[in-house]
C-alpha cells in the first residue's frame, strides 16, 4: 500500500507513524512538505548555543497524548513541567497578578477580577446571575459578544484577550464560544440560568496536576523520533500541486497514483487540494481564517533583575507592540539553569501581521523596550532570534464545529482520503496527536476493509 501523507507538521508526523504501525513494514509512506524541513509552526532553534522551541513551546498537560506519545517512544525523560510560578497580566500601566478560578479568563465571581477591573464592572459581574440570559441551545457567538454583554468590556480586554491570544493568536472578537470553550456552550445549552452559572459549572475539578507540560530539548526530539519510526521517505521543498481521483485510489501531483491520501495541510491549502474532490468541503475550510505572529526570543544577562513569575500577559488597548512575554528562565526549571537568563517575546495578532514585515532589529528592540516597559528592569541582550510565523493559527470563529462537521461529513464519503491538523478540533499539539492519530485509523480501517473485501 502507498500513502501520501501531505504536510509535515506535527499531525502529519503523527500519521505517518501511525500508518507505519498499522500497516507494517511493508507500506510505502511518503510525507510531502513545500518547506525545506519537517515541524511546520513546531521548530527548536538555537539561542546563546543551546536549544529553545521558538514555535510552540508548551503543551496541556492534562490532556494525555503527548506524554502517552513520548512514553511510546521511549522518550519520557524528556518530559518536563513548568516551575508552578503564575502570570502577570499588564493592563492599565501595571503588572497585577493574572486572575486564578476563571475559564479562558472568564469569572465565576467578582471577587476574582478584583484589582483588574474598575468598581463598576465589579459590580456587574456581582449582579449578572440576576439578570435574564438569553442563549438558544446549540446557537454560537464569538465570545467578546458573550462576555462584555454580561460582564462588561474590561474582563473580555483585560482578562479574556490575554489568554486568548496566546492560544489562537487572536482575540475574543474572533474567537468562537462553542469551539474554544465547549464546557462553557454545554452549560449554556443545558440551561445554566446565568454566564456566571455556566462558567462554575465548566470549570474543571481542583487538581495539584501540572496543567502544562514541556520537552526539555526542544520539539525537534520528537519530531526526529517520529519521523525515524515513521520509516517514511520525506519530500521536502516539494510543494503538492493537485489531488484528483485516480483509476485506483488517488493521485497526488508531483509524486503520482497512490492508494491512501492524508492532508495534514493548513485550512487554506487543504481546500486547495480539495477543490475538485470535495467541493463543498473545501469551500467551507476556505472560510477559515488564519493569524500571523512573530516570535522573539532574547538572551539576557543572568542577574537581569525579571520579576518571579511564568510570564506577562498584555491586555488589550495597551501601548506597546508585544502581546506577551514568557519568562522561560522563570517558567521552566530546565531553563533557568542556564547561563543566560531566557525570554520569548510575542508580536501579532488576528488582523494585524504588521510585525511581519518588521526588520529583525526593530523586532530585537520592540521586545526589549517593551520588556523593560513592564517589568521596570534595564533589558540588555546578549543575543536574540527571531521566528516569524505567516498564517501560523486558525481562528476558531463562530459556527466553527459546524463547519468542521461539515467538512467531514464529505470527506467521510470519500474511500483513501483523510484529513489532520490544528484547524480541526484544536489548536495544541495534543489535539494535532489526536487529529494526525485518527487519520491514520480511517486509511488503516479502509485498508483493512478492502482486503478483506
Amino acid at each position: 500500500m502507498r500513502v501520501a501523507v501531505v504536510g509535515g507538521g506535527i499531525s502529519g508526523l503523527v500519521a505517518a507513524y501511525r500508518l507505519r504501525t498499522l500497516l507494517g513494514p511493508e507500506a510505502d509512506v511518503l510525507v510531502l512538505d513545500q518547506a525545506d524541513r519537517v515541524g511546520g509552526v513546531l521548530y527548536t532553534g538555537e539561542l546563546a548555543g543551546e536549544p529553545l522551541d521558538l514555535g510552540a513551546e508548551a503543551f496541556v498537560g492534562r490532556r494525555p497524548e503527548v506524554p502517552a506519545l513520548l512514553r511510546e517512544l521511549e522518550l519520557e525523560s524528556q518530559l518536563v513541567t513548568p516551575a508552578g510560578l503564575r502570570p502577570l497580566v499588564w493592563s492599565a500601566g501595571v503588572a497585577r497578578p493574572l486572575p486564578v478560578g476563571t475559564l479562558m479568563g472568564i469569572p465565576a465571581t467578582a471577587e476574582s477580577m478584583r484589582g483588574l477591573v474598575d468598581t463598576e464592572t465589579m459590580g456587574r459581574i456581582a449582579s449578572e446571575p440576576g439578570r435574564p440570559l438569553t442563549w438558544e441551545p446549540g446557537s454560537d457567538t464569538d465570545v467578546y459578544g458573550l462576555v462584555a454583554d454580561r460582564f462588561g468590556a474590561q474582563v473580555a480586554e483585560r482578562s479574556v484577550d490575554p489568554l486568548l491570544g496566546g492560544v489562537y493568536a487572536g482575540s475574543s472578537r474572533s474567537i468562537g464560544v462553542r469551539a474554544a470553550l465547549p464546557a462553557l456552550a454545554a452549560a449554556l445549552d443545558s440551561g445554566a440560568p446565568s454566564l456566571a452559572a455556566a462558567v462554575g459549572a465548566a470549570l474543571p475539578p481542583p487538581s495539584n496536576a501540572p496543567v502544562f507540560g514541556g520537552i526539555r530539548d526542544g520539539y525537534r526530539v520528537l519530531l526526529d523520533a517520529l519521523a525515524a519510526h515513521s520509516g517514511a521517505k520525506f519530500v521536502t521543498a516539494t510543494p503538492v500541486t493537485r489531488l484528483a481521483r485516480g483509476l485506483r485510489g488517488w493521485v497526488v501531483d508531483p509524486i503520482g497514483a497512490v492508494d491512501a491520501v492524508v492532508l495534514a495541510t493548513p485550512a487554506p491549502v487543504t481546500s486547495r487540494l480539495l477543490g475538485a474532490v470535495a467541493p463543498a468541503a473545501a469551500t467551507e475550510l476556505a472560510g477559515i481564517e488564519l493569524s500571523s505572529s512573530v516570535v522573539v526570543a532574547l538572551a539576557l544577562p543572568r542577574d537581569t533583575a525579571l520579576p518571579g513569575n511564568s510570564g506577562i500577559l498584555v491586555a488589550t488597548g495597551e501601548p506597546l507592540r508585544a502581546k506577551a512575554f514568557t519568562l522561560s528562565s522563570r517558567k521552566w526549571t530546565h531553563l533557568g539553569q542556564r547561563e543566560t537568563a531566557l525570554v520569548r517575546a510575542s508580536f501579532g495578532k488576528f488582523g494585524d501581521d504588521s510585525p511581519l514585515s518588521w526588520s529583525d532589529a526593530e523586532l530585537v528592540t520592540a521586545a526589549a523596550e517593551d520588556l523593560s516597559t513592564v517589568t521596570g528592569a534595564a533589558i540588555a541582550p546578549c543575543s536574540a532570534v527571531v521566528q516569524r510565523w505567516p498564517g501560523g493559527l486558525a481562528q476558531y470563529a463562530p459556527g466553527h464545529t459546524a463547519r468542521i462537521a461539515a467538512v467531514e461529513t464529505e470527506i467521510g464519503s470519500l474511500d483513501g482520503l483523510a484529513v489532520a491538523g490544528a484547524y480541526l478540533h484544536g489548536v495544541g499539539v495534543p489535539a494535532c496527536v489526536a487529529s494526525g492519530t485518527a487519520a491514520a485509523h480511517r486509511i488503516a480501517t479502509g485498508s483493512s476493509a478492502s482486503t478483506a473485501g
